[in-house]
């Protein structure tokens, strides 16, 4: 417990201390002038869903920065997050930043949370995956372990970049839900997006759960927005906290 409360208040000293020292730089919140290299968004085809869309990241930034992935959308009616990938794709940061806008366009564009073959594309990840049901139920789970092209994708490109912390957009319980290695960086992002924190344990084949068991040293949690569209204001505190939290990131990731 003591080495818990001692890992966070590291955490949040670090977003502190290296906040201040960004924002001495720059009128932007966290912007990068100190840094003679700067990246503009340069796209990355990734691959394309089982309709055949084309799934696209986004990479910005300075490459020699702190690794942050930001995934918009997962669940084809929980789309408020694709609106924070975009908005962190038009910054100047010294971090470099992945941000995959939508990794199931085509559950998007049918409006529906599973993607094109009914599948529930955060229940179809392999960490402590659990079968049954069928297409087009609300969590089915798909067959087994990584049938769908979307999350091997996922998967496929945290193993790629390697990124310190995964961010996970949903919707619609406007709170932040980290467990385990993630606590640390999970509370502080709440504190900063002005949040609610929900420490609880990853649900079975989510990608948070995957990541946090599979990439030793990195840390993924999910930032449940309310409903609807984010307001400007709503938009730039998740931009705000995003880059507060890739700020804090030094040392191990457990708490």
């Amino acid at each position: 417990m003591r080495s818990v409360k001692r890992g966070l208040i590291s955490v949040v000293f670090a977003a502190v201390i290296l906040g201040g020292a960004v924002r001495s730089n720059d009128a932007s919140p966290h912007g990068s002038e100190s840094r003679s290299v700067l990246h503009s968004a340069r796209p990355v085809l990734l691959g394309r869903s089982e309709q055949g869309r084309p799934i696209v990241a986004w990479r910005v930034g300075d490459p020699h920065g702190t690794r942050v992935l930001v995934v918009g959308c997962i669940h084809g009616t929980e789309g408020a997050g694709v609106a924070v990938a975009r908005a962190l794709e038009r910054i100047r940061t010294r971090f470099e930043l992945w941000l995959v806008p939508n990794l199931n366009p085509d559950g998007f564009a049918r409006g529906t949370r599973q993607n094109g073959r009914g599948v529930d594309l955060n229940a179809n990840w392999s960490s402590q995956w659990r079968g049954g049901g069928r297409a087009w139920d609300t969590y089915y789970p798909g067959p087994y372990p990584f049938s769908e092209r979307e999350t091997r994708i996922g998967r496929d490109l945290i193993l790629r970049v390697r990124p310190r912390v995964t961010i996970w957009f949903h919707q619609h319980m406007n709170l932040v839900w980290a467990w385990g290695p993630s606590t640390a960086g999970g509370r502080l992002y709440a504190r900063a997006a002005l949040m609610r924190f929900y420490h609880h344990h990853w649900l079975h084949g989510t990608a948070t759960n995957w990541q946090n068991h599979h990439l030793p040293g990195s840390a993924s949690f999910t930032v449940e927005l309310p409903a609807g569209s984010l307001s400007p204001r709503q938009l730039r505190r998740q931009v705000h906290a995003v880059l507060t939290l890739a700020a804090a990131l030094h040392g191990p990731a457990h708490a």
